[in-house]
This record gives C-alpha cells, structure tokens and sequence, in this order.
C-alpha cells in the first residue's frame, strides 16, 4: 500500500494473526455474508486481552458503534472503534470450535475459528487454545429475538463493508474468516476476510486513506 500499511488476505475458512504497533486495523469482508472472529492481547502482557464481558459492562449495550470504546480483561480502554459501514456485530458468542461441530452437529476434523486463531497466536506466545479470549465477532448477525433468544442470521453485509478499529496501545490480534458452513452465518459459503493495517493520526484518529 502506498500509505506504507499493508494487507492480509485472508482465507476463507481460515485465520491469521498479526503484530500491531500503533497502526488502525480495517477488517474487510471481501464478497460480503461472512462472519469475522476478531481478538487481540496486550502485546506487552498476553493475560491481558480485548475483553466482551468487561466492554459490555463499560458500554451496558449488546452492540458496539463507532466512537465507542471496547476495553481490556483489565477494564482498560484498549481499541477504539472509528469506522464501520455496517454495525451489525455480535460479541456474545464464543468461537465456534472442535467441540460445537462433533457435539452440535457429529462432524469431526472441521475447521473451526478458535484453532484458526490460536494456529496464528501461538507464534506470539499464547501457549493453548484456552488462552485465546472469547471473540468480538465482526459482521456476524444475531439479533435479540422473540422471549430472549438469540437468532442466528446470515450477516447482511455486502462486499466491501468493513470495521476499522484504532488499538489504544500496543496489541497483537487475530482474525478467523468464520469456516461455518452447516447453518446460516456465512451464506453457506465461507469466504474471504481483507485485514488492512495502516498508520494513524494520534491515539484512536484513521490516518486519510
């Protein structure tokens, strides 16, 4: 990229992890209709990580929106949220993982988002796949339906749409493009996830693009 940042695309059904220091996150769903699992940790401390529990307590809201604030394990601020062109996003469901295909649904050796992301942590230093933090799922759509319940969506993102998230200090993330393809989340079809990591203007301001 010009801007000097860079790009990873990737992979449908897959995960990637990256370093981050000081530069905005822009998470892009390439083809639209797919899920994102996004996590990140202290690059400093891995204990302390992007944290759903803590942020729904800072924000008392099931939804996130730009300028908000999502903190750490720590109750630290830790990313800021400075663009989306979609705002759906759900950050109450855990990552899909080995055990939801064979227990939910007797499919075995399916690829699922918490490996995705611990195959890429783990060369930062997270040591099992427990250590890696429940996600905030970009794009996925489950809406508060009716006595409570949670729905379960296709998301209704196109391509292109995309959430930019400022890191408030050093981090290292991860990203799963969501591999479900047995019930509606992805469109049936996984595809592609653009991560697009540029310089920005200050704590918490996207540098122009």
């Amino acid at each position: 990229m010009a801007d000097g940042g860079k790009e990873v695309l990737v992979a449908a059904g897959h995960g990637a992890a990256l370093a981050r220091f000081g530069d905005v996150i822009e998470v892009i769903d390439v083809h639209g209709r797919q899920a994102a699992d996004f996590v990140a940790l202290s690059a400093d401390d891995l204990t302390e990580t992007l944290s759903g529990v803590e942020t729904r307590r800072s924000l008392l809201s099931l939804y996130i929106r730009i300028g908000d604030v999502l903190v750490s394990s720590r109750r630290r601020p830790m990313m800021r949220v400075v663009a989306d062109t979609i705002g759906v996003h759900d950050y109450t469901i855990p990552a899909c993982n080995a055990t939801r295909y064979s227990v939910d649904f007797g499919v075995f050796g399916h690829r699922d988002c918490l490996d995705n992301m611990f195959g890429g942590l783990c060369s930062f230093g997270v040591l099992t796949p427990l250590d890696v933090p429940e996600p905030f799922n970009l794009f996925q759509n489950n809406p508060v339906v009716e006595a409570g319940r949670t729905g379960l969506l296709d998301p209704p993102c196109r391509a292109g749409d995309n959430v930019v998230l400022a890191p408030l200090f050093d981090v290292v993330c991860a990203v799963s493009s969501c591999p479900q393809d047995i019930i509606p989340g992805n469109g049936l079809e996984p595809s592609e996830i653009l991560v697009r990591i540029r310089p920005q203007q200050g704590p918490g301001h996207a540098a122009p693009a």
